[in-house]
């Protein structure tokens, strides 16, 4: 997260809000933001539907066993329809920024040409 807090002026520039999603309560979430002085939005799924409507449940792969979701980013428009996503099992393999701002470009050039 710290990597796309960092470039949040790129992606603010082509209309595009950085969301996270996690488990945590939203007490945690808002410490957690604030420790770190992130301005991203932060939501608390902590009976983790939107994680389970993804598919994105990590069982017991949490401290202590606890449910967590699995690392992740989606592109999704503004009808709610996926439109690029990157799926990995491990929380230190992770989409950077660069690749996604490139696939928001791509996507974007798609478009206006008809692609």
């Amino acid at each position: 997260m710290r990597s796309f807090q960092r470039r949040i002026a790129e992606f603010n520039a082509r209309a595009i809000r950085v969301v996270a999603i996690s488990v945590d309560e939203p007490d945690i979430n808002r410490r957690h933001r604030q420790k770190l002085g992130f301005t991203l939005k932060f939501i608390s799924d902590p009976q983790a539907g939107a994680i389970r409507r993804y598919d994105l449940l990590h069982k017991g792969a949490g401290p202590s066993g606890t449910d967590i979701a699995r690392p992740a980013e989606f592109l999704i428009d503004s009808t709610g329809t996926v439109r690029w996503f990157n799926l990995t099992e491990s929380v230190l393999v992770r989409a950077r920024p660069g690749q996604v701002l490139k696939v928001i470009d791509d996507l974007k050039m798609a478009s206006t040409v008809g692609g």
